[in-house]
């Protein structure tokens, strides 16, 4: 029995270049990056050093905070360079991939016999625990205390995002696998929340709670599921998984294998075909793109249009991501733009703007803010897009200000700076509302822990 998961206030961005359901395999050939930064909030000390050989599942580097924390080499083969920041600051490791892979085995395991100290243990071993991320402070789960409930989104509503059940059918063996073993890990609940309409492979699991989710974006954040479904409060903590990093889990259970290959939706009007591919984490943007690339002007998103990270050609794809977006830059003045009507932008206004007149057209959209930062005014549109039981603005402010008892009793503990995506798309301020939120939630967590 599922219970519905329904959100009125949100607003769906519909763009061209939707990915078309065909999967090409990407070539293995290529160098491998794995970036510290993906990590937020890790302090990485190697255990690598440049030309030696490594297996894939072979720890790269720990966290200095956490010893126990490995992070894992998505591919067999060769460090090439260990690139460097100011202070020596590890900013990437590059690996030379080998044609055939080699993999560190390790233990097959039945996840229904294991305590949740094995598990904790396993994962551990195998470079998995990053996979799993908490709320507050949106960062690796900190294995010391324990979460009240786990959670798993398995819709996503993002512009353009992966149909995730495209890309979980046929790993039902590996996602039962991995939720029976990360439930050993809280005495609470494992809510999984699905699509209305979903034909997930996840509506099939055993052991968890199912909740089927309507409504616009960002229906599909997990943010949004969790303060529907089990609210944080202070001195609370919840984690949560994504679908993809379960079945790297899974395989890793009953294969032995640390197997960081995904599927990886390339979707944008920049792409001749908009498809999926198979890659491997860290995987080389050019490799994964070629061939199917519009190179004129065109900004490179690792992630989704609101959340994601810019990347150049020969970048590389995010630890977590499983789409590459690739849409016009918006460097072009537009004249009297904001003096004329708009047809051919989204907003959430009717000032001289007729999107709503047509909720179905797909919009061909630039990266043009349309504006530049200016005075942080009150308007109230905010609260329109903003699903959650909190008032955006007030919160946003007391961020800016870094006034901590506010930040605590405005909701700051339940936030993350995804769940500021749509504020942020339709600020008329033009504000940075994600970094306001990234930068206020490690403020709490260095003085509030």
């Amino acid at each position: 029995m599922s219970k519905d998961i329904r959100i009125k206030k949100g607003l769906d961005i519909k763009l061209v270049g939707i990915a078309e359901k065909n999967t090409t395999d990407v070539s293995l050939s290529g160098v491998y990056a794995i970036k510290p930064t993906d990590f937020h909030g890790v302090t990485p000390k190697l255990i690598v050093k440049e030309g030696v050989n490594v297996k894939a599942g072979e720890a790269l580097f720990y966290s200095k905070s956490d010893e126990r924390l490995l992070f894992s080499s998505p591919v067999s083969g060769k460090v090439v360079e260990l690139i460097r920041g100011a202070r020596r600051k590890v900013l990437a490791i590059k690996i030379a991939a080998d044609t055939t892979q080699e993999y560190k085995q390790f233990e097959t395991k039945d996840a229904a016999k294991m305590s949740a100290e094995e598990v904790k243990n396993y994962l551990f071993a195998a470079g998995c625990w990053p996979f799993i991320k908490q709320r507050p402070y949106d960062v690796i789960a900190n294995p010391n205390q324990a979460p009240k409930s786990i959670f798993v989104s398995a819709y996503a509503s993002a512009p353009l995002a992966a149909d995730l059940d495209y890309i979980l059918a046929g790993k039902e063996a590996e996602l039962q696998a991995a939720l029976t073993a990360v439930s050993k890990l809280t005495e609470g609940i494992v809510h999984v929340s699905v699509g209305a309409n979903s034909n997930s492979p996840l509506s099939k699991i055993n052991g968890v709670e199912l909740h089927k989710v309507f409504g616009p974006h960002p229906s599909g954040n997990v943010g949004t599921q969790i303060s529907k479904i089990d609210p944080i409060n202070k001195g609370e903590v919840v984690w949560f998984v994504t679908p993809q990093d379960l079945v790297i889990i899974g395989e890793l259970l009953l294969t032995g294998k640390f197997n960081a290959s995904r599927t990886v939706a390339l979707t944008g009007s920049k792409f001749n075909n908009p498809q999926y591919v198979t890659a491997i984490a860290g995987a080389n943007i050019a490799d994964v793109v070629a061939n199917n690339l519009e190179n004129d002007n065109t900004r490179i998103i690792s992630g989704n249009v609101l959340s994601g990270v810019e990347v150049k050609e020969d970048g590389y794809l995010g630890y977590y991501d499983n789409q590459i977006t690739a849409i016009p830059e918006g460097n072009d003045y537009e004249l009297f733009g904001w003096t004329k009507p708009v047809f051919n932008k989204i907003s959430t206004s009717r000032a001289l703007t007729f999107s709503w007149l047509n909720p179905k057209k797909m919009f061909n959209l630039n990266t043009n803010t349309n504006g530049e930062h200016r005075a942080f005014v009150v308007t109230g549109s905010y609260e329109k897009v903003f699903p959650l039981d909190i008032y955006p603005m007030q919160l946003l402010k007391a961020f800016m200000y870094k006034d901590l008892d506010e930040m605590e009793a405005l909701g700051g503990y339940e936030v993350a700076p995804e769940d500021f995506a749509l504020t942020e798309f339709i600020c008329v301020s033009k504000q940075p509302h994600q970094k306001i939120i990234r930068e206020g939630l490690d403020l709490m967590r260095e003085e509030l822990g």
